[in-house]
């Protein structure tokens, strides 16, 4: 059995993690499959042996302080293959583009249930502290619903009234902390009068879920 390679955690937030791996002679990480985009700073000079799918091997040249970069999705065990000598390095992770996948699938998940006439579905997608500001009301912002039973009453109630309702042709983008959900809104009002208006959100997200959801929708004259 080769000795473990050790791990420190230097930075861990929300958009990057900064990992120092320090190599005894001959010691592995033990097999893993990377989940994000990396890129490897060697801290002094060395020779990795990496075991990939297959059984296959590879070797890989460290020089200190020369940077190199990997895609997400690698997966192999690295061994320390210098000659009786330690070796280190930075592994770099962008953990950001990771987070606002989940935030993309979440609005994705959230257009969807809305399209299914889901209120639980719509639910799910919410964080535990949520507001739904509408697209018309007394407030500048619309009329505001706190809470995650307002949210709830507020969703159920666009159900009812739109009997038929489809949120179509939509388009998620992601920046920061902000989501923006753009669609073509087609349904029926209860006295069966057509609507057909394009409309966007724009999603305040706690993690990956949303905090607030903040309507817009066109008016036809």
């Amino acid at each position: 059995m080769r000795a473990a390679a050790n791990s420190v955690v230097h930075i861990d937030d929300d958009r990057f993690r900064v990992t120092e791996w320090q190599f005894a002679p001959g010691a592995e990480t033990g097999w893993h499959r990377h989940g994000h985009d990396y890129v490897i700073v060697p801290l002094c000079d060395g020779q990795l042996v990496l075991d990939l799918p297959g059984g296959q091997k590879a070797t890989a040249s460290l020089t200190q302080g020369v940077p190199y970069s990997r895609r997400e999705g690698v997966e192999h065990n690295v061994t320390n293959g210098s000659d009786g000598a330690p070796l280190a390095f930075l592994e770099v992770e962008v953990v950001d583009g990771a987070l606002a996948h989940r935030r993309q699938a979440t609005m994705t998940a959230m257009m969807a249930a809305f399209n299914a006439r889901d209120v639980e579905g719509v639910m799910a997608c919410m964080a535990a502290d949520c507001a739904f500001h509408a697209s018309a009301g007394p407030e500048a912002e619309g009329q505001r619903h706190i809470g995650r039973d307002a949210v709830r009453q507020a969703t159920a109630a666009v159900f009812e009234a739109f009997p038929e309702a489809a949120w179509t042709d939509g388009m998620h983008v992601v920046a920061g902390d902000t989501g923006l959900s753009s669609w073509l809104f087609v349904g029926r009002r209860p006295d069966g009068s057509p609507v057909d208006v394009r409309g966007c959100d724009v999603f305040g997200f706690d993690g990956d879920l949303i905090a607030v959801k903040d309507s817009y929708r066109k008016a036809r004259g």
